[in-house]
């Protein structure tokens, strides 16, 4: 088995009742562990003296590799930022974690999502949501109601579909993944960070993998989510949308290309001598042929699918008789409502109310991004 390095991130903001002992967990767990592991505790100057526990604990020559990086207090994304660019380029980190310093996430849980890791994944989630995880028992309706409305945020409005836990905060990392995001574009220093990396991971073809895992209230401490953590994470999701809206204006240029074809295959036909009602379908299914190369190798490039080609196509034509049937009913329904209109006209009006069922099903079924296994 290839031994990686990997660094657990650690960001602090006065956790000096949890740090000592939160490193003493995970230095218990690297014991048994194949990998080269390191600790690196990213402190915004807490004013409680955290820093000075992580200090005293690198005196014993057997935490040699427990690491400290100090600065300003910015928020979670931007001390996760600093933790992951710093493994990166001077601890030179094949996997970086993300973790709560607060025992929130089990120190023996490390060990499952290295293993996912090494099994092939680029991204794993400790998740709370999939079979075999959990949240606390304790939990008062509001903060379920805020866990859960978050993932739902993430999920449905980012664009996040096929993952269940969207703002979990105990991951594992590739840094090969890492190195080819440009952090300053995902635009988010709080806890909105969590979904910004995980969409722009995804975007980028990683594969995904959920492991179940059980998260465990604070005993120590107070929790730094705010407000303004809240309000952050929700217009992020909504700019990620709103980004994400590319992929519509690819399909609709794809689309019109596709009235190109479909005008251009009936008025060649129609020049033929061919009927009207045979020629309608005939440059309907060539415009559909067409469309679907181009949303195929172009549209949704990007997104791992786990069918292959001929099946995508098979599904893209089966949306595509629905539209047909939309389309070729409206033609019928014109042409014998105003005979006297070219039929040309019936034919272009016949194309535009199926483009948002063809969109929404090509996009959520045809093309359908499958982040990875472990779902």
């Amino acid at each position: 088995m290839t031994c990686l390095k990997a660094v657990v991130i650690l960001p602090t903001y006065n956790e000096r009742n949890n740090i000592g002992s939160i490193i003493d967990a995970l230095q218990a767990q690297f014991q048994h562990m194949r990998h080269d592991m390191h600790i690196l505790v990213v402190d915004d100057n807490s004013p409680d003296g955290t820093a000075d526990i992580v200090r005293l604990k690198q005196t014993d020559a057997k935490n040699a590799n427990v690491h400290l990086l100090m600065g300003q207090k910015a928020g979670l994304g931007a001390a996760y930022i600093r933790g992951m660019m710093h493994s990166m380029d001077a601890l030179k980190a094949d996997v970086v974690f993300e973790m709560d310093a607060d025992f929130s996430h089990k120190p023996e849980d490390v060990p499952r999502l290295m293993a996912a890791l090494v099994e092939g994944a680029d991204f794993v989630i400790g998740s709370r949501y999939v079979k075999g995880g959990s949240i606390p028992k304790e939990w008062g309706l509001l903060r379920r109601l805020n866990s859960l409305g978050g993932n739902i945020v993430g999920r449905y409005v980012a664009g996040l579909y096929g993952i269940r836990d969207c703002t979990a905060g105990f991951r594992a990392i590739r840094t090969p993944l890492l190195r080819k995001i440009v952090f300053e574009d995902l635009r988010v220093q709080g806890y909105a960070f969590q979904v910004a990396l995980l969409h722009k991971a995804a975007s980028l073809g990683a594969t995904i993998r959920e492991v179940p895992v059980d998260f465990i209230d604070r005993t120590e401490g107070e929790s730094k989510l705010g407000i303004s953590d809240i309000v952050e994470f929700i217009l992020n999701a909504w700019w990620i949308r709103l980004h994400s809206s590319k992929t519509f204006i690819k399909f609709a240029i794809v689309g019109l290309s596709g009235v190109i074809v479909n005008l251009g295959v009936f008025t060649l036909l129609l020049q033929a001598g061919v009927n009207k009602y045979l020629a309608s379908p005939i440059s309907i299914e060539v415009s559909i042929i067409t469309n679907f190369l181009l949303n195929n190798y172009w549209t949704f490039r990007w997104r791992r699918s786990q069918d292959h080609v001929r099946i995508k196509g098979l599904k893209f034509n089966m949306v595509s008789l629905v539209s047909l049937l939309v389309s070729y009913s409206t033609f019928v329904t014109l042409s014998m409502l105003f005979p006297e209109t070219p039929p040309t006209v019936h034919q272009l009006a016949g194309i535009a109310p199926a483009m948002l069922i063809n969109y929404f099903l090509n996009s959520y079924w045809t093309f359908k991004h499958a982040p990875g296994p472990g779902k």
